[in-house]
């Protein structure tokens, strides 16, 4: 990646994470210009390369490996060494960022503490991720996304109304950690640039997963209510979720009261504009288990593409629901180029999803396939630290890289 128009080209950041909220975060710097260099166990390497099916081509990367890994490289060096630990403290010097997501007792072992980091590299941009953060009663323990979307309260406001808990589809708390992470590398950046001095962001899985409940914790702090589960509809809007139409489904969002008028008159249902009971969305929330019975009848007799065409012409929010092989054949994927082609270091030829950041002066869209296991050692090894070929050939026979 030689293009200056890349944001953060020459900025150096050290991936000592793994599975999916550090990758997300360092896969993100990645896209905008930044030279990731992902540490991995030697043999092993990140766990999610051996997290499927699928595989790519049946016996290669994983699937799940290759969505938050592309655009770094790799550098297998073995932490649980003792001689590893010169190594990774000049990583650690020439690096401007740093992404960990071990156990408090990990983070001591291989010298991670902020405390030490700063000593190494006063400059140093520093962010632990871990599930309970590095204080409280549960600092301790590990995390895993399923376990948060349990304890952070998201899967209790998910799934339908008399059903069971549900998770999020995808491992949602991960990806907004990883997003938080972005986020708090950019403020670490900004501010050195101000002080010369750089700074230890802490975030937790949890803490960041309750954040994202937004406007429903914020209910729950003002009326003291347990919140419940809505399945597809919105507890604050009404008319606002899924309905099955003559041949499928579709999302109807009236987000005013304008547009749930004009939806009435188009929809042939004038005496709804007329009913106090559903005139404002204040009362449509008070009166929705009157108002969706008709509604849901209503939509029940025309087809998903009628009510697009109807919405459509009156300005009404409302969309399709698509599976997601649906939405990778769309139009505006291929318009916003958010499925691209790579070739890895094995010569295999494959699409990746795109990053979803544009901006104006973007070079021409490219992605970078995820690394082999090890695929840079040399080169990081060189580039990094100016390492000659009998130094890494001394690393590699003790056993530290590979």
């Amino acid at each position: 990646m030689t293009d200056s128009d890349y944001p953060l080209l020459g900025l150096k950041v050290l991936d000592l994470s793994r599975v999916l909220a550090g990758p997300v975060c360092t896969q993100t710097l990645a896209d905008l210009g930044a030279d990731v260099v992902k540490v991995e166990r030697p043999g092993q390497g990140d766990d999610t390369r051996h997290w499927g099916p699928p595989f790519l081509n049946g016996d290669g990367p994983s699937a799940y490996f290759l969505s938050a890994n592309r655009g770094k490289r790799s550098l297998a060096l073995d932490l649980a060494q003792p001689a590893a630990a010169e190594t990774l403290a000049e990583l650690i010097r020439q690096a401007d960022v740093l992404i960990e997501n071990f156990l408090p007792d990990a983070v001591a072992r291989f010298g991670l503490g902020p405390e030490r980091l700063a000593a190494l590299n006063p400059r140093l941009v520093s962010c632990s991720i871990s599930g309970f953060g590095r204080t409280g009663p549960l600092a301790a323990q590990p995390g895993y996304d399923l376990m948060t979307q349990a304890g952070a309260g998201l899967m209790s406001i998910t799934g339908e109304p008399n059903g069971e808990p549900m998770k999020v589809g995808v491992a949602l708390s991960d990806v907004i950690t990883g997003l938080y992470a972005v986020i708090s590398v950019l403020a670490g950046i900004q501010a050195r640039a101000k002080t010369s001095q750089g700074r230890a962001f802490d975030l937790a899985l949890s803490d960041c997963t309750l954040a994202s409940l937004v406007n429903i914790a914020q209910s729950t702090l003002i009326t003291g209510e347990r919140p419940r589960r809505w399945g597809n509809a919105h507890p604050q809007i009404v008319p606002y979720e899924s309905f099955v139409t003559a041949d499928g489904h579709v999302m109807l969002a009236v987000g005013n009261d304008a547009q749930w008028k004009k939806f009435c008159t188009a929809a042939g249902r004038d005496d709804w504009n007329a009913d106090a009971r559903f005139q404002t969305n204040q009362q449509r929330v008070r009166h929705r288990d009157e108002l969706l019975p008709p509604l849901k009848s209503l939509l029940r007799e025309r087809t998903t593409l009628h009510w697009r065409e109807l919405l459509a012409s009156i300005d009404v929010p409302h969309g399709p629901v698509l599976a997601v092989d649906e939405v990778l054949a769309t139009p505006q994927i291929a318009a916003r180029q958010m499925v691209l082609p790579v070739k890895d270091g094995q010569g295999r030829e494959y699409s990746v999803i795109g990053s979803p950041i544009h901006w104006q002066g973007e070079p021409p869209r490219k992605a970078f396939a995820p690394p082999e296991l090890g695929e840079h050692t040399d080169e990081i090894l060189r580039d990094w630290l100016k390492y000659d070929d009998p130094k890494i050939a001394e690393l590699r026979a003790q056993g530290v890289v590979a």
